[in-house]
């Protein structure tokens, strides 16, 4: 989805300069730099509230008491609570696991590179995001360009992929388990 806006977005761009509208080029844009950027965090936050789910859901054998507890406590307006999204750090999230699994990540982080620059560009989204929607919204003055952000955007969907992966291979270790579950 997030893919498409953006595409949809280059389209009436190159449509709207081609006709010589260079102020409504400029408007569309400033404007679309702030719905792009809420919507991915809010398409991130979706994610990471679904792997979640599932993820508890599978170590609870699915029992819908267990399952409905966590949803109502610990993941339903939560998410922001998850993140030192100000000094972009990671390890507060990964810590809620407990600390073995904290330093399983920290451990992940520091061999895969492409790991660390995907949680850096996740937790900038949604530092940015909580910047806009807590500040005056209409005068904020967005600093990244639409490009930027969209890029932001791909490189943080790396980390959003790997996290039920990274825990599904980590309590597998713990427990024995022959296979990690489905990603």
């Amino acid at each position: 989805m997030i893919n498409r806006l953006y595409d949809e977005h280059q389209v009436l761009i190159e449509l709207l300069s081609k006709a010589g509208e260079l102020s409504l080029v400029n408007s569309v844009d400033s404007s679309f730099r702030k719905s792009l950027l809420l919507s991915a965090a809010s398409f991130f936050e979706v994610c990471l509230r679904d792997c979640l789910l599932g993820f508890f859901s599978e170590r609870a054998g699915g029992d819908e008491a267990v399952v409905s507890f966590l949803k109502n406590k610990a993941i339903e307006r939560q998410y922001h609570t998850y993140f030192n999204w100000r000094e972009r750090k990671a390890n507060q999230f990964f810590g809620l696991f407990g600390s073995g699994f904290r330093d399983f990540m920290v451990a992940e982080v520091r061999k895969d590179g492409n790991l660390d620059n995907s949680i850096q560009a996740f937790l900038e989204l949604g530092e940015m995001r909580n910047l806009l929607v807590h500040q005056d919204f209409a005068a904020f003055p967005l600093e990244k360009t639409v490009g930027e952000i969209f890029e932001l955007y791909q490189r943080a969907e790396y980390f959003v992929n790997e996290l039920p992966r990274k825990l599904r291979s980590y309590t597998s270790a713990k427990t024995g388990d022959k296979k990690p579950g489905p990603a």
